[in-house]
């Protein structure tokens, strides 16, 4: 895991909810955003940030921009953080990965380039963590589970000792999965579920498994 310092220029890519919260935690560790993109032409700034360009602006303003960070949310599927994250890849951008000052992580984890660990987060020894990840607000990662590329682990979820989690995949607010659970690729896990039995890949699961 690299630590971020503040770079020729940072470049924050949607600006919608997901984007406002990165920012509280930039704000805390001291980095300036230089510029937003946004498809939504009628948006002009983020909590006084400029609006910059829209997705189809992203390889030009490399010239200009360092480092980008996907600030895109994920619900229903990762398929637009993926793509943005790869075009940011191919067009040379370093990709932070940030940290609240307010999260709890041990020494001996694993985070990959792109992944947001937001306030309040807790995770635990001998964790992995792929590459931009969401880790919400209050959510609990246990020792020794691994997470995949392009995850959301959302708001108060638990994930207990030895879990396994597939790329691409959402588990929802509130969700509980039980210790060494494997959970598939591009599964969604919705709120507040209750996982106690290995999930397949594509799986959509509501309530209690």
């Amino acid at each position: 895991m690299k630590s971020f310092k503040q770079s020729n220029g940072l470049l924050l890519i949607g600006g919608g909810g997901h984007c406002r919260a990165v920012l509280d935690i930039l704000k805390m560790l001291s980095l300036n955003v230089d510029g937003i993109v946004d498809n939504n032409t009628a948006l002009h700034n983020v909590l006084g940030i400029p609006i910059v360009g829209t997705d189809k602006d992203i390889i030009n303003l490399r010239k200009k921009y360092e480092a980008a960070l996907v600030t895109v949310g994920q619900i229903k599927n990762s398929d637009t953080r993926q793509a943005i994250y790869q075009l940011l890849i191919n067009s040379n951008y370093i990709i932070p990965t940030i940290i609240s000052p307010i999260a709890h992580i041990s020494h001996y984890v694993s985070i990959n380039s792109g992944t947001v660990i937001m306030h309040m987060a807790l995770i635990n020894s001998n964790v992995s963590i792929g590459k931009n990840c969401i880790i919400n607000t209050k959510s609990l990662v246990e020792h020794d589970v691994v997470i995949g590329d392009h995850c959301h682990i959302s708001t108060g979820a638990i994930l207990n000792g030895g879990v396994r989690i597939g790329d691409s995949t959402f588990i929802g607010s509130g969700a509980i999965v039980r210790e060494g659970i494997s959970i598939g690729k591009k599964c969604i896990i919705g709120m507040g579920s209750i996982i106690k039995h290995d999930i397949p890949d594509e799986s959509i699961i509501i309530g209690y498994q």
